[in-house]
């Protein structure tokens, strides 16, 4: 062999690893983008200063956002294996949406369990005044997971739906806003047919209730500034994402992609706290975890507001899942966020 065929063999293996480099790196950059452009990219820019002093407003919801975080863990752990106190709580959240609105709650109820134990969603309509049989569903699951007091998986949800109901009565819209409060979403229910949201959702589509979006409040109160407190299901994730868990995700399947944006858009131009966004595949751990995604098979774009629950709080599902860990003051300033949300959702 000579030098000239010495260097051309030479540089053959190089070549080929550049090739390689080529066909592989270049298909995952490419998908990237388009994950990010499809999934991540979200209207207006997360709120990255320091959070702005509270106002009286957001000190006394803080302190009514406690107050029903309280109360609902006093009754104790609320599921089925715990029916009396899962009554308790029940006929609390109905005193706790009818008393501030002075409207009726209706009790949506079925067997999830033979023995004569029935579970019940409580209904509240605030009719709409220009379109009332269009239909926002603002829900939360008043259940909790075996023996945890579920301060925040999910009284926070449903202090949050309380709040948000009370709020609006106040002030009307021109949709429906439909407030339920959910049985049965923590297992052995989850992704059953016994789970209230699956219930209301099949049952509204029977009626022909034209529901046109849904918000699942699924654990709004732990928040962190710690670097690494925030995880996620896939490492592809943590490099759009931040690392501290100091912010609210709206997260919703690929379907509901326009109703994410959306909302992400109208908290950001409003409230002063740090939001994401995610439109992901259905498959990815989380993207479906809560009450949302029973609707989506009836197509109604639907999206989970959350903390990111088990991805953030060291006490989902454990029984020191208790309510003076949650971070009130950050709780409140996303409930107040809400209000400009569900006021574009409202509107027709």
């Amino acid at each position: 062999m000579n030098s000239s065929e010495g260097s051309i063999a030479a540089r053959r293996p190089r070549i080929r690893w550049k090739r390689l480099a080529l066909y592989v790196l270049l298909p995952i950059a490419v998908a990237g983008v388009v994950l990010w452009a499809l999934c991540a990219s979200m209207p207006g820019r997360s709120w990255s200063s320091a959070l702005p002093p509270l106002t009286e407003d957001e000190r006394a919801l803080a302190a009514e956002l406690r107050s029903t975080v309280d109360r609902l863990c006093e009754r104790g752990p609320r599921n089925l294996d715990h029916p009396e106190a899962l009554a308790r709580a029940a006929d609390l959240v109905q005193e706790l949406l009818e008393g501030p609105t002075q409207l009726p709650v209706w009790r949506e109820s079925y067997a999830a369990r033979p023995f004569g134990i029935d579970s019940h969603n409580l209904v509240l309509d605030l009719p709409g005044t220009r379109a009332p049989r269009e239909i926002v569903v603002i829900g939360a699951h008043y259940d909790s997971a075996g023996d945890a007091p579920g301060a925040n998986d999910d009284a926070s949800g449903v202090a949050a739906l309380c709040a948000l109901a009370r709020r609006f009565a106040e002030r009307g819209s021109e949709r429906t806003l439909r407030f339920v409060a959910f049985a049965n979403e923590e297992p052995p229910y989850f992704e059953t047919e016994a789970m209230g949201s699956r219930v209301h959702a099949r049952r509204a589509s029977e009626r022909g209730d034209r529901i046109v979006a849904m918000l699942a409040l699924e654990t709004l109160g732990c928040y962190s500034d710690a670097e690494g407190s925030q995880r996620y299901p896939i490492q592809l994730l943590a490099l759009a994402y931040p690392s501290r868990g100091d912010f609210v995700a709206f997260v919703g399947n690929l379907g509901s992609r326009a109703l994410v944006r959306e909302c992400v858009g109208a908290f950001r131009a409003a409230a002063s706290f740090p939001s994401e966004g995610a439109a992901l595949p259905e498959p990815i751990p989380g993207v479906g975890w809560s009450d949302h995604a029973s609707f989506w098979p009836y197509d109604v774009p639907a999206v989970m507001v959350t903390d990111t629950a088990v991805f953030r709080d060291p006490h989902y599902h454990e029984r020191s899942d208790t309510p003076e860990k949650l971070d009130y003051e950050r709780f409140a300033r996303v409930v107040l966020g809400l209000e400009p949300v569900l006021t574009g959702l409202a509107t027709r």
